[in-house]
């Protein structure tokens, strides 16, 4: 079979997968990079050609995790063609060939930079915007491909519909993100667009906002407010906050729409009041039954 027609069947066995437009357009860039690449037949690639492509991307100073997604693209084709297509070959993709990546900690604000955030933005619009990044944890993408279809007012909560991984999930909508969203809804103009956020000036006025909008303006409120935040952070703050208010890793995953429990689990690493909580409790109970209990016992300030 030819490797076009291969590449095709691909792309059709991804869509039959479900796999999100986007998915399925890096996959087949990423296809396209190595066969243009590689110097010798798709079937007839081995571990040292992935070897001698993975330089090759090293030389053009990609990030470890860009060129991962590559392998797992390579990946995922060569799976193809084995399984599906059933070509007698050695899968050329080691799984020890991924790049061992750094794990920073979700980087969130702090409550006086939250504070200072909001105080510069009057704007009603851009409050809503950042409110849903805020309280409900609503990715940049999935606010601007927010409907007034998925608000559901009566009962303070919204659907997001394919969101990551194209998966829907509801949100609940806290008392300010509630008001800001409706003193928004009040002045948005009458509109046959779908979409909640709409361009407010310019030539494009009425069309729905981008990403690359909302984000300009996160960064003009930051420098306002001389910050240096971005609008993901919004959403690791929510996640913070919640599990410091003793809310379950489980409930937060929900809300956030994570698909594992472990990528939850990262929050419990940059600050978990409940965790210090427990701890004092605890060791208030051991001291006392070691006969301390008249000892005072150190208090968060005193450390």
């Amino acid at each position: 079979m030819a490797i076009t027609d291969s590449i095709l069947n691909y792309r059709r066995f991804l869509k039959r997968r479900n796999c999100s437009s986007h998915t399925i357009r890096n996959y087949m860039n990423t296809l396209k990079h190595f066969v243009l690449w590689a110097n010798v037949p798709i079937e007839q690639a081995t571990h040292k050609t992935i070897l001698a492509f993975i330089d090759h991307l090293l030389d053009r100073r990609l990030k470890p995790k860009t060129i991962n997604c590559y392998l797992d693209s390579i990946r995922g084709f060569y799976d193809y063609l084995i399984n599906e297509e059933e070509i007698a070959m050695i899968h050329p993709v080691k799984r020890g060939y991924t790049l061992r990546l750094s794990r920073p900690l979700p980087r969130y604000l702090r409550d006086e930079a939250v504070i200072s955030l909001f105080a510069v933005i009057n704007n009603r619009r851009d409050r809503a915007m950042f409110m849903l990044m805020l309280r409900c944890g609503l990715r940049v993408e999935e606010v601007a491909n927010l409907s007034l279809a998925a608000l559901d007012l009566p009962r303070a909560q919204l659907f997001v519909y394919e969101g990551k991984g194209s998966k829907d999930r509801v949100v609940y909508l806290s008392h300010d993100a509630y008001h800001a969203l409706i003193t928004y809804l009040k002045v948005r103009p009458s509109s046959r667009v779908k979409k909640v956020f709409l361009v407010e000036k310019g030539r494009f006025k009425g069309k729905p906002l981008k990403v690359r909008g909302i984000q300009y303006r996160m960064k003009h409120y930051a420098q306002k407010a001389g910050l240096k935040i971005s609008c993901h952070q919004l959403r690791h703050t929510m996640a913070t906050q919640l599990l410091n208010a003793d809310a379950d890793l489980v409930t937060i995953q929900d809300l956030l729409g994570h698909t594992r429990i472990k990528t939850t689990q990262r929050y419990s690493r940059i600050t978990n009041r409940k965790v210090q909580r427990d701890y004092y409790k605890a060791m208030a109970n051991v001291m006392q039954r070691h006969g301390f209990e008249n000892k005072k016992s150190l208090t968060t300030e005193e450390i």
